[in-house]
């Protein structure tokens, strides 16, 4: 993704675990390239999901609560951004280049946000450009990202000196080492957890596409349901209803139609939120996503601080399994659902877990084990996530996979692996849940 882990250049380093005391090993330095592997996967998981969700929403965004395979590209890439910043910003000593540095790279991301996401190549196969500042729309995958990467980034810049001391004995040294980063994490969390539960949501309108003016009922505080919730309702505050994106995943939700899990018209009795815009990357929800970022910077600090391979994977999958654990938790109880749209806490804490195992499984193959070949593609992907995000979100992609065929333009890759891999593996599966199930419910 373009700078979607905002250092791309040759900042990640390894501190090389040691055999030997020697000074030259030391010093010696490599590339992370489990970290090119782990952002090229993302960005390669975000291109099979934006093109092919349409075709199978088993892995397309949720409409609304719950957590399918796309809903876990967003997070992955914030926990990425978070351990590039603790590797990359240690190699600047002065604390305003470093500043500068950040502040470049978050315009950067802001103006191809807008640029990709804004509307402005709304149709490129019919090479249709242009946009209505009126309805522009200002929020998006790589502004989300941007303000991650400025929050955490300065943040570490104010509170951080170029070189870290070293770790003083004991098992949460680390914790302690890095306290004003907690305290900025219960702070964010804090701000959000307080804005989503405790603002009023008042009734609110908008406008259909024959010249209707729809009115929502809400008068309630702390709904975390599509239409009433403060997530929305600061979007449309401080955003204005025209600039949020006007096709949210909620549209397959049962409610809205028949068809759900795909997309498909809507049915008779559908609430009238259903045809009501939502932004996905929202204010509201952004502040809950530099949490992502802020796990993933702890990462970092772990790679740099603990020397040993052994000791930073004991402590990521620990902290993986326990994001987890927590996260389930939260969702099964029912205290707090997984939501991406809302970025709600257990989604907060599955996802980065989710992303801490893997993270942990790609370092012990790349990094630890050497065996790398197997991810070359990824590794390059991710080296040149900016060029590769820009082709996805242009539809090269998508283009060059549908352009083979065979007799008929209808007879592409994507719909004969529909035909012959996913159809009978949905069927099957889905035939296991819910025999599973009825026995369960019979038993039970």
């Amino acid at each position: 993704m373009a700078e979607i882990e905002p250092d791309a250049s040759h900042l990640h380093h390894l501190i090389t675990e040691q055999s030997q005391p020697s000074k030259e090993i030391s010093q010696k330095r490599q590339r992370l390239a489990s970290l090119d592997v782990f952002r090229g996967l993302t960005v390669a998981l975000m291109i099979l999901v934006d093109d092919a969700g349409g075709e199978w929403p088993v892995i397309a965004h949720a409409p609304w609560n719950g957590c399918n395979l796309a809903d876990f590209v967003m997070p992955f890439f914030l926990f990425i951004v978070g351990v590039a910043v603790a590797l990359s910003l240690k190699r600047i000593p002065n604390r305003a280049a470093a500043a500068k540095r950040v502040a470049l790279r978050t315009v950067k991301l802001l103006f191809w946000g807008i640029l990709l996401q804004g509307g402005y190549s709304h149709a490129p196969d019919e090479l249709t450009y242009g946009v209505d500042m009126k309805k522009i729309r200002l929020c998006g995958i790589l502004q989300r990202i941007a303000l991650a990467y400025l929050v955490v980034g300065l943040l570490e810049i104010l509170t951080k000196t170029a070189q870290p001391a070293e770790l003083s004995p004991g098992h949460y040294s680390i914790f302690k080492r890095y306290f004003w980063h907690l305290f900025a994490g219960a702070c964010v969390l804090v701000i959000y957890l307080a804005t989503l539960y405790g603002t009023y949501v008042p009734d609110w309108q908008f406008g259909v596409g024959d010249g209707r003016v729809v009115t929502i009922k809400c008068g309630v505080r702390g709904k975390l349901d599509p239409p009433c919730n403060a997530v929305g309702y600061v979007d449309r505050q401080l955003l204005g209803i025209n600039h949020m994106y006007p096709h949210p995943a909620w549209r397959r939700s049962k409610a809205c139609t028949a068809d759900s899990p795909y997309e498909g018209p809507f049915r008779v009795d559908a609430p009238p939120w259903c045809r009501a815009p939502f932004e996905p990357e929202g204010i509201l929800s952004s502040v809950s996503s530099i949490l992502s970022t802020l796990i993933g910077l702890h990462f970092g600090h772990v790679l740099i601080h603990m020397k040993a391979h052994l000791d930073r994977l004991k402590h990521w999958i620990v902290m993986g399994i326990g994001l987890l654990v927590l996260g389930l938790t939260l969702h099964f109880t029912h205290a707090i659902p997984l939501n991406k749209q809302l970025y709600s806490l257990s989604y907060v804490c599955v996802t980065s877990g989710a992303a801490a195992l893997l993270f942990s499984a790609l370092y012990i193959q790349v990094d630890v084990l050497h065996v790398r070949y197997i991810f070359l593609p990824f590794e390059w992907i991710g080296m040149n996530a900016m060029l590769v995000y820009v082709m996805a979100a242009e539809g090269i992609f998508a283009g060059f996979i549908n352009g083979w065929y065979y007799e008929d333009p209808r007879n592409t890759l994507v719909t004969l692996f529909h035909a012959t891999v996913y159809e009978p593996l949905y069927c099957e599966y889905n035939f296991f849940f819910l025999a599973t199930f009825d026995f369960l419910r019979q038993t039970g």
